[in-house]
C-alpha cells in the first residue's frame, strides 16, 4: 500500500457539464462527472490487485467542488489509497485542472466477487 496512487484524465465538454448532465444550468464541468472521475481513478488504482472475477463498487464519497472549470480545459482526477481494511479500500482523491485544484475528499471501495453480486442485485 506504500502510496499507491492512480490518475486518470478527460477533457470538459458539453456532455460533462452541469448544464446537460442536469446538476446545474452552467456550462461548466459537473460535480457529478467530478466525482465519477475521481471514482474512475479509485477503482483503477486497485484494479490489479483485488483478484479475477472481482471487482470494486464505490460505497461511500465526500467532497467538495472548489472551482469551476470551463469547457475545453483538461481535468485530471487522483485516488491515492491511504487505508486497506479486509474488502474495504479508503482513498483520498483530489481533482485537479490546467489551473489548479478543483475538488478533494475522501472515498471508500468495497471489493465484491462480480457474478454474486450480479445475482443478489438481480435477485430484488
Amino acid at each position: 500500500m506504500d502510496n499507491k496512487k492512480y490518475t486518470v484524465e478527460s477533457v470538459v465538454d458539453e456532455n460533462n457539464t452541469a448544464v446537460y448532465v442536469g446538476s446545474g444550468d452552467l456550462e461548466v464541468f459537473a460535480t457529478p462527472m467530478m466525482v465519477a472521475l475521481m471514482e474512475n481513478a479509485a477503482a483503477a488504482c486497485i484494479a490489479e490487485e483485488i483478484g479475477e472475477g472481482n471487482t470494486s463498487v464505490g460505497t461511500a464519497i465526500s467532497v467538495s467542488h472548489v472551482a469551476a472549470t470551463p469547457i475545453g480545459m483538461k481535468v485530471k482526477a487522483t485516488a491515492e489509497l491511504v487505508q486497506v481494511d479486509g474488502r474495504k479500500y479508503d482513498f483520498k482523491v483530489t481533482a485537479e485542472d490546467e489551473r489548479g485544484l478543483i475538488g478533494e475528499g475522501a472515498h471508500s471501495r468495497f471489493v465484491v466477487n462480480a457474478e454474486k453480486f450480479y445475482n443478489k442485485t438481480y435477485q430484488k
